[in-house]
């Protein structure tokens, strides 16, 4: 079973919420960079990851699994990680929805009812959105997410910096700001989705938004080069992943994207994975 990583065209920071969360509007598409899940019978249950420090009970994967009952089902599952952790893809997240998917197709046994979203939720803010299947406006704390439908087969650079971004760091950051130099962009975010969705590919890249932009750049200078290095070898976007580390760019076609990545002037401590929106079931 695949767990895709994602990236956040838009991401809008709307504001602490008298709940302790912050309210946000985002655009988010799955990419075909993936973990790989692997459910199968066995006597009792264990877990395996390829990742010793991800390797416990502590993974979101195992507790996803918790949420569904008291005990743990007879079945070895075994994880194997190719996105790359605290990066602002959601690897996590999408690990922990592999396993809901898993339970919904009735992997653990009887399907019961349940409130999936709800306990989707539970688990983390972006662990909804991986539900959809496809791209999708997420808003609220993550708890409402609409699909975009079939998405167009762009493709994407993604470059991994050799640092680790604190999101709660970023988000006191944003609460920090006078209101006058806090990010506003007019939903940038419903504008997005329906340039997504009639694959205006012009309208996407102008549209292109993260309130953690500015921010993060400004406080790592590792993801400024990342950015920087982008723009260096021909790229005409460059935004940052979800709250960071990894930065992107995106183009409708291949050649571009392995043009930039051939073109970085990076250490080799940079990461690159060149991939792909997700295909859908329109889009071959």
């Amino acid at each position: 079973m695949r767990a895709p990583a994602k990236i956040n065209l838009t991401l809008e920071v709307l504001g602490l919420r008298s709940d302790g969360y912050h309210g946000m509007r985002s655009v988010m598409v799955p990419l075909d960079l993936a973990d790989e899940l692997t459910i199968e019978p066995s006597s009792r249950f264990s877990f395996e990851c390829d990742r010793d420090e991800l390797a416990g009970e502590q993974n979101l994967a195992v507790a996803s699994l918790r949420a569904l009952g008291d005990e743990l089902p007879a079945v070895r599952m075994r994880l194997l990680k190719k996105i790359p952790v605290q990066a602002g893809l959601g690897g996590g997240s999408s690990d922990a929805a592999a396993v809901l998917r898993a339970a919904m197709a009735g992997a653990f046994g009887p399907v019961p009812r349940r409130k999936w979203m709800q306990i989707a939720r539970s688990l983390g803010s972006d662990v909804p959105f991986f539900l959809a299947g496809t791209a999708a406006l997420v808003e609220g704390t993550g708890e409402r997410v609409t699909p975009a439908g079939a998405i167009p087969p762009w493709h994407v650079l993604i470059v991994k910096p050799p640092v680790e971004v604190s999101t709660a760091r970023a988000y006191r950051e944003i609460d920090a700001l006078p209101r006058s130099q806090r990010p506003r962009n007019g939903c940038v975010s419903i504008a997005m989705l329906e340039a997504l969705q009639r694959a205006e590919f012009p309208r996407v890249q102008a549209l292109l938004q993260n309130d953690f932009h500015e921010i993060t750049a400004a406080r790592a200078p590792e993801v400024k080069a990342a950015l920087e290095a982008l723009r260096a070898a021909g790229a005409g976007n460059a935004l940052l992943a979800g709250s960071g580390s990894c930065v992107f760019t995106l183009s409708p076609e291949r050649s571009p994207i392995d043009a930039i990545a051939r073109s970085l002037e990076l250490p080799p401590a940079y990461e690159r994975f060149v991939t792909r929106f997700a295909t859908t079931p329109e889009w071959r």
